[in-house]
């Protein structure tokens, strides 16, 4: 089960563009919108900010964040069909080359930002991933 589970991540992460991130201010949760790219084997995700920014702050404090995808389409049926991914790990800067050009393939549009002197990529060692499905049905693979 866990390997189709695994393969139903994959194909959600590599399909999907956006995810909101939630890192921890000095008193209280913050959530952001970013663009990401995840390695294949699904330990890894990364999007690029700008080191000016709350959320990068937050990170250089507290590493721990979460990240949700998800694949709705804004309709009622939703409630039954779509499906939320939910991660959680540890961050870090990398400036790896190679992750950056994989993230500018999903990503080209945004080849401006993420070469910028202020952007970094930020790289999110996965420990557990909660899937959400059929509304009510709660899966959880840890890493």
């Amino acid at each position: 089960m866990n390997e189709l589970l695994k393969q139903k991540i994959g194909k959600m992460l590599e399909e999907q563009r956006f995810a909101v991130i939630a890192t921890q201010g000095k008193t209280e949760p913050y959530t952001n919108l970013v663009s990401f790219f995840a390695n294949k084997d699904l330990k890894k995700i990364y999007f690029p900010t700008s080191k000016n920014t709350r959320k990068f702050k937050n990170l250089s404090k507290h590493s721990r964040l979460s990240i949700l995808i998800d694949n709705r389409d804004n309709e009622p049926v939703d409630i039954e069909n779509a499906m939320t991914v939910t991660a959680v790990g540890e961050t870090s800067v990398t400036e790896n080359a190679e992750i950056i050009h994989l993230f500018l393939q999903k990503h080209p549009y945004l080849k401006e930002f993420t070469n910028s002197n202020d952007c970094r990529m930020i790289e999110i060692d996965i420990e557990k991933y909660s899937i959400v499905e059929n509304f009510q049905e709660v899966k959880i693979i840890y890493l």
